[in-house]
Order: structure tokens, then sequence, then C-alpha cells
């Protein structure tokens, strides 16, 4: 089957890496052929093109990049999209897609476009309430007129890419329950493929190397220090100032605590807030890493944390963090009501449960670490292989695949 993927997101973005290409080369193992276009920010693809290429060389997938331009708003992104549009149609005529497959909301109108124009069959990976995501994260404020009417356009055209679509994929069942529960979309067709993650390059056996005694020393970790991490990015939905009180209040219990951010992020972005609550950055170990790099950076953590904004969009979101996580065996703190988290720390026993943001919380939590240490990094990491392993994502892909084949 010939397919037409398109995204927004660059494949030399960190998501790229993570969420895009680990899927689509365990499909082009299943036969399917790949043509990408995607949105690659300039320094990410000067600085990773290669190593990109060849894994795709490898893989035999066909790769088109535009180049994504961040300004002026909204008509940047209008350029962009017209850019993907024409190679797009230019690429069908020569390849006669028979699939186009769009990453997210921006270029699923191009999706539509070409299965009323061409009739190719459409996936919707919607990844998420993006319309709704925009405005609950401050990036659309509906105060401002444009922003509105950008805002009702993309809720207008998320029904009409739910309807059009040969197949939907959602990253949660919350999700998948919320769009079945609106009148009309009842027998929508929808697939729950969670972020998987590569359980291959996340394996704490794997991580278990002279690696480790470098970083350790890079990071100046002593044996006795008991390190919580957090991993990713820092902004719009990550709580930086909860996740540090909860370390404050970690101190109290364990001084030798020390918080161990891997993140790309300026350091003084957490500085600054940890100055604020009277934390001293002797506490803290703020590091960037490559992908490849991360997993041994990881095995050097006790416990690792993250605190998600929890609102109606987060519903469909799913924490790429957390199946990377559990793929090391470590143990996971977080909040209540994001995506599928709350069910898959407790059907997998793989962490605690934050159920507010409040100090006598944090210390109720706090006092069940000594046995959240104690859990079997075997059994953690079983729960990553059976919920979130990318072997089991590519299979739900094809699955997909094959009965739009039919």
């Amino acid at each position: 089957m010939n397919v037409l993927y398109l995204s927004y997101d660059g494949l030399t973005d960190p998501l790229g890496q993570s969420q895009v290409l680990p899927y689509l080369c365990g499909l082009s193992k299943q036969g399917l052929q790949f043509t990408i276009i995607s949105a690659e920010k300039a320094d990410n693809y000067q600085k990773r093109r290669k190593v990109i290429q060849e894994i795709l060389d490898e893989s035999g997938i066909n790769w088109h990049p535009v180049f994504y331009t961040k300004s002026p708003p909204v008509l940047s992104t209008l350029w962009d999209l017209y850019g993907i549009w024409r190679i797009a149609e230019r690429l069908h005529r020569e390849k006669d897609f028979a699939v186009v497959h769009c990453r997210s909301y921006l270029v699923a109108l191009i999706g539509v476009h070409l299965k009323k124009k061409f009739g190719i069959k459409f996936i919707f990976d919607m990844r998420g309430f993006w319309a709704d995501e925009r405005v609950e994260g401050n990036l659309w404020k509906l105060q401002n007129p444009i922003f509105r009417i950008i805002y009702q356009f993309f809720k207008q055209q998320e029904k009409k890419f739910l309807l059009c679509a040969d197949y939907t994929i959602s990253l949660t069942t919350r999700a998948c329950r919320e769009v079945r529960g609106w009148p009309g979309f009842a027998s929508v067709p929808i697939e729950v493929i969670p972020c998987c993650v590569d359980t291959i390059l996340f394996d704490p056996i794997r991580s278990k190397t002279d690696a480790q005694d470098v970083w350790r020393e890079k990071l100046n970790l002593k044996e006795k220090d008991f390190v919580l991490v957090y991993l990713g990015a820092i902004g719009t939905w990550y709580m930086l100032e909860e996740m540090l009180d909860f370390f404050s209040c970690l101190l109290r219990t364990k001084p030798e605590a020390c918080f161990l951010f891997v993140t790309t992020e300026d350091p003084e972005t957490v500085l600054q807030v940890a100055r604020s609550k009277g934390i001293a950055e002797a506490s803290l170990r703020i590091t960037p890493a490559e992908r490849s790099e991360v997993p041994t950076i990881l095995s050097l953590a006790h416990v690792a944390i993250f605190f998600i904004r929890n609102t109606y969009s987060k519903m469909a979101s799913s924490p790429t963090k957390q199946g990377e996580l559990m793929s090391m065996g470590i143990p996971v703190i977080c909040n209540a009501g994001v995506g599928d988290t709350d069910e898959v720390i407790e059907r997998y026993q793989s962490g605690l449960i934050v159920h507010s943001f409040e100090w006598a919380n944090y210390e109720q939590v706090i006092a069940k670490i000594s046995s959240l240490v104690k859990l079997d990094p075997k059994t953690i990491r079983k729960g990553a292989l059976e919920f979130y392993s990318l072997e089991k994502g590519v299979e739900a892909y094809l699955k997909v695949y094959k009965e739009l084949k039919n």
C-alpha cells in the first residue's frame, strides 16, 4: 500500500524522532510504502538531517521536508500548509497514493481536500483536542477576535475531520469515549493507540554501562543522593511550580534528595522558580541530552515525577514520558485526571497519584515513597511492554491500514 504521511511536526524534532519515525519504520517492515512531507525547523534540520535521512533510507521511506516558518502569526502557517499541499498534490499524481495519513489538525485540512478531490482514504491521527489545547494553553486568547474566529473554525473542522475520516486515531480511551458521546458520532471508526515507546532503546539493562559513571560524575551525583527526575520540556502544560513544591516537601523527609531535570530548556527557567521557593541550587541538576543519551541518565534516578495541568483538552493527552519512564522500570508520581495516566498507574501498580496540589497530599504521597522505590523494576517495565510497546502500536496501526485496504 502506498501511503502519504503529512506532519506539521518535524522529523528532526524530538517529537518526530520518538512519535513518528519509530512507527513508520516499523510499518515499512510490514510492506507499507511511505512518503513523508514534514515541516522542519531550520536549526533541528541542520543538526539532525543526516541521521534522520539514514534512518529513512534504511527503511525505504521517501522524505520531502519543507521549512517551518514562525512569523508572521497565522499567515506563516497558511504559507507552510500551502507548500505542503502543493507538494502533496504533485506527489499524488506521480505515486497514486491509496491513503493519506494526517498527523493532527493542520495537515488534516489537506487530507480532507485530497480525499474529496482524488478519493484517497483518509486517516485522521488527531493526537488530542488541538483547538482546545491552544485556548487552554493561552496560545489563542479568545478575547482576540482573530483567535476566536480561528478557534471556532477548527472546532467546526474537527467534526468534519472525524466524520470524513475513514479512520481516526485517538491517544486515549477517555478521548474516544468523549467523541463517541457527541450526538451523531457514536459510530465513527476510532482506534486508540497511546504514545508508544521504543522499549529497546529505553531498556534498563542496556543502560547499565560505563556511561552511567560518566554521567554520574558529570552531574555530580553521589551514591547517597536520592534522585527525583523530570524528563522533557517545561512549558505550557507542565506544572513546574507545583513539582518544585513537591520537591521542597520531599527535602524535609529526604534532605539528600536531588531533583534532576533532563530538558533542553534554559536552566534559568527552573532556577528562577526554585530560588523563589527557597530551594538551594545545589539540590538541582539540569542537563540537556540527545535521545540516545536519555535512557542512561534516567537509569540514575530512583523516582520520576510529572504534573500536567488538568484541563478539558488533556483528557486526550498521552504523555510520552510515562511510557519511557515505565520502560526503564522507574516508578512515576503524577497527578490525576490527565488522559489515561491514572488507569495506567493503577492497572500496572507503577507509581503514585497526587490528587490535589496541597502540602498535605504531598506529605501523604511522600510517606509512601519508601515502598515506591521497592517496586520491582521488571514488573513496571512489563507494564510498559504491555501498554506502551512500539510493537503493539505498530500492530494497531497495521490493523487500521489492513481494514482500509479491504
